[in-house]
């Protein structure tokens, strides 16, 4: 096979895997997520094409790279919105006025110390596809996530990571908006 065809077929099964799983998002994250794809059908799209365009009109396509970095390009837009759209089939908005503050849950601003590097921390727990730790956000499926699930302030808990168990005693539950 290929690599452009197992890349085509890996990307398939992921997206089917995707539309198969429900998944959690604060309505921030939805509207984040429709909003990608309104740029990529509406602008990115008719970008693609234009480049396509601008490439064919220069010749022979067999050795052209600008044609073939185009279809490129086009094949990844069109894969990350058929992934969008499996995604905001199957997702269930928390609705952050519904959540309970009186324990972590999805939609929940954390605050933590850090008992192993004595130092506190802030989380925004969110569903797996809002994940960025360079934001501060942490899915509810990841180690630190499942493990804070539930809890309440004053309440420590032990988190197995690859670094080794580290310990976390739950400071504030807030809005995380």
């Amino acid at each position: 096979m290929s690599d452009k065809k197992y890349e085509i077929e890996k990307e398939r099964k992921r997206t089917a895997m995707a539309e198969a799983k429900k998944r959690l998002l604060t309505y921030a994250g939805l509207k984040a997520l429709e909003d990608e794809l309104e740029n990529l059908k509406v602008v990115k799209r008719k970008e693609v094409a234009g480049k396509i365009k601008e490439a064919r009109e220069q010749g022979d396509l067999s050795e052209n790279a600008e044609y073939d970095a185009a279809k490129d390009e086009q094949r990844d837009i069109e894969a990350r919105i058929e992934e969008l759209e499996g995604i905001l089939k199957n997702a269930e908005v928390v609705v952050e006025d519904e959540v309970d503050f009186d324990k972590i849950n999805v939609g929940c601003k954390v605050k933590v110390f850090d008992v192993t590097f004595d130092e506190e921390m802030e989380f925004r727990i969110v569903g797996s596809t809002e994940a960025n730790s360079l934001e501060g956000k942490i899915s509810n499926e990841s180690p630190v996530g499942q493990a804070l699930m539930g809890r309440k302030v004053g309440e420590t808990v032990n988190v197995e990571t690859q670094a080794g168990v580290i310990q976390y005693k739950v400071l504030d539950i807030s809005r995380s908006m």
